[in-house]
């Protein structure tokens, strides 16, 4: 664009000077002079037009992601969150289940009734959701910082982005959150529906922010691809 610009404008001063010679001297210097100042402005073209350098394109992604960052921050401890159950899961599993027992101990008579059976299948379900925390958080922190990343190329207003990011960053750390403290709630109220109808204040809105944010960033996807064959049809 630039350079056709530059073109079009040699071109005007061009006319200009073959109309102007057999005019009297001084249209002909006025002429001249504008053919070498534009001449001398095209040579001063900006560096990062002719050839991009990979400091402006550093610049100009980190200028995207901007806006994104509080989010991506969410989403990176959610992963952490998920290493660091697996750890201490891994290292820890026999006094985790052993505490859980204990929760049961205390309501034996008056939650279970001295059932021994529900007892177990209560504690074998609680240790099942604190295993999907560490999975949840792991996969959807991932899944979170990659939608982050693309929305912030979307090329969207920063409020947008900023707002998905969060939704995406805040929803996985809150859902992956909600299936631990649900295990370790489950033996002491009997059971883990229980467990998470008492949680639900904190799994609906977080699962709710993924979902919505996951639809958006599909609904701005979609927009820029229809706008770009729209203005390049015969790509």
């Amino acid at each position: 664009m630039f350079v056709r610009e530059i073109h079009r404008s040699l071109g005007n001063v061009r006319r200009r000077y073959a109309h102007t010679t057999t005019s009297d001297p001084e249209t002909r210097r006025h002429t001249q002079s504008a053919l070498a100042r534009t001449l001398n402005n095209s040579s001063r073209q900006p560096e990062h037009t002719m050839n991009p350098s990979p400091n402006n394109l550093i610049k100009d992604v980190l200028w995207h992601l901007h806006p994104a960052l509080p989010g991506m921050l969410l989403a990176v401890f959610t992963l952490l969150f998920g290493f660091g159950l697996g750890i201490v899961f891994g290292l820890n599993e026999d006094i985790i289940k052993a505490r859980l027992k204990a929760s049961t101990a205390e309501v034996r008579e008056s939650v279970y009734h001295g059932n021994d059976a529900t007892i177990k299948a209560v504690l074998d379900k609680s240790w099942v959701y604190m295993q999907r925390a560490h999975l949840h958080a792991s996969g959807l922190g991932a899944t979170a910082l990659g939608l982050i990343l693309l929305a912030s190329l979307l090329g969207q207003s920063p409020g947008l982005t900023r707002a998905i990011s969060l939704a995406l960053g805040a929803g996985g750390l809150g859902y992956s959150v909600f299936w631990l403290w649900a295990g370790f709630r489950a033996p002491a109220l009997g059971g883990t529906g229980a467990a998470k109808e008492s949680l639900k204040w904190l799994a609906m809105p977080c699962s709710g922010a993924m979902v919505v944010a996951t639809a958006a960033v599909a609904v701005l996807l979609i927009t820029v691809i229809v706008q770009r064959r729209a203005a390049h049809p015969s790509k």
